[in-house]
């Protein structure tokens, strides 16, 4: 089993940035890949990044791409979004998760004001 911690929501203007933590425990993520995803109020969770084992392959969703970058530190167990030029579409709970989606993190809030 693997416990998922996010952090790292908040408030921000648009065009400013945060960046989201997200920590394991239970057992090493390193063997994992992992993921973010967000849902905003009304709408379908959405796939925002994605990040191998070693981080030698990312993906990222088209409305994202070239302002967040996705990271890890295995030996943190810990996986990062940063998060530039934010939009007020971009507000939402996000969510981390390992393994394609078995596990998943509480999730954090992400507002942004226009």
């Amino acid at each position: 089993q693997v416990q998922l911690v996010e952090s790292g929501g908040g408030l921000v203007q648009a065009g400013g940035s945060l960046r989201l933590s997200c920590v394991g425990s239970g057992r090493t993520i390193s063997g994992y890949n992992m993921g973010w995803s967000r849902q905003a109020p009304g709408k379908e969770r959405e796939f925002v990044a994605a990040i191998s084992w070693y981080g030698e392959n990312k993906s990222y969703a088209d409305s994202v791409k070239g302002r967040f970058t996705i990271s890890r530190d295995n030996a943190k167990n810990t996986v990062y979004l940063q998060m530039n030029s934010l939009k007020p579409e971009d507000a939402a709970v996000y969510y981390c998760n390992a393994a394609g989606g078995t596990y998943w993190g509480q999730g954090t809030q992400v507002t942004v004001s226009s």
